[in-house]
């Protein structure tokens, strides 16, 4: 819990507020953007919450926050929606919450199937998810998009007795994982599931497409909520820029229909918007990199 003595000044009066240790990872404003809102590489409170409704979206964000930056001086049934976690997105899949600061606030998510469940990345190891988990069937196979983002991934492999699923060139983040995948092709895992490479983040970034509907992107794509539009994240590729174009490039083959990112905004379009909108996307990459390159040249 979030410490009064060290709340923001740019919070607005009222039961919730941030405190100075906020990591501006983004998680709370995705939860509850009618509440939380960035300044100066802080989230706050810009508008405390008026309903039922909002201040169960609040509290989803207190729980997620990765270091405890949140907190409130009302009195809130926490427990009430703790149960609400792992949070469901569309059929089938769940938003874990209980981002770790491991991986800087990602978020991870599970996917329920019939031959076996799915962590995509890695949630804080708790005792509220390791049993929501286990109603919900266990873990047969924990997906890592790549080394940022694997948390407590061990733990929950170590628990359920799970596979984990990481590329060589990221292996040295799971040294101990189950399978690595190797080199540039896309691999068929199971009918419903393809790893697809996408270096450019990091060298063995891997995306998870699961239905040709849910594209899980680690650290690759997102949804920018206030441009409106995919975008990708240039200041924090700590591979290559161009690697990422030409890996953002090859995804205009694919079907999708959910955009599930580890850091940013998940949203979900219509196949053609969706097509659109990475046509788009892969536009604006290509001709930063032309310039870059020619920059490169003078």
């Amino acid at each position: 819990m979030a410490n009064p003595n060290k709340r923001l000044q740019k919070n607005v009066e009222g039961d919730f507020f941030v405190d100075s240790t906020c990591i501006n990872c983004d998680t709370c404003r995705q939860l509850a953007p009618h509440v939380f809102s960035e300044f100066d590489d802080h989230s706050f409170v810009y508008a405390q919450p008026q309903n039922k409704n909002e201040k169960q979206l609040a509290l989803r964000a207190l729980l997620s926050c990765p270091t405890g930056s949140i907190g409130t001086t009302g009195t809130k049934n926490v427990k009430d929606v703790m149960e609400d976690f792992p949070l469901t997105i569309d059929n089938g899949v769940y938003y874990c919450g209980f981002n770790s600061p491991k991986s800087f606030g990602a978020n991870s998510y599970f996917i329920q199937h019939t031959d076996g469940n799915w962590l995509v990345d890695s949630p804080k190891f708790t005792k509220h998810l390791v049993k929501a988990f286990g109603e919900l069937g266990g873990l047969r196979y924990i997906f890592l998009t790549h080394q940022d983002d694997v948390a407590d991934a061990d733990k929950f492999a170590l628990e359920f007795d799970s596979q984990r699923i990481i590329h060589q060139e990221e292996v040295a983040a799971q040294p101990d994982a189950e399978i690595i995948l190797q080199g540039l092709k896309p691999v068929r895992l199971f009918p419903d599931f393809l790893a697809i490479p996408t270096p450019g983040h990091t060298k063995g970034h891997c995306l998870l497409l699961y239905k040709d509907c849910f594209l899980f992107t680690g650290d690759h794509l997102y949804w920018d909520r206030q441009t409106k539009r995919l975008e990708a994240w240039q200041d924090y590729c700590w591979y290559s820029w161009s690697e990422l174009t030409k890996s953002m490039a090859l995804l205009v083959c694919y079907n999708f229909q959910w955009i599930l990112p580890g850091h940013g905004q998940r949203i979900s379009l219509a196949p053609h918007a969706m097509h659109q909108q990475l046509l788009e996307l892969v536009s604006r990459m290509q001709s930063t990199s032309a310039s870059q390159a020619t920059i490169g040249k003078l």
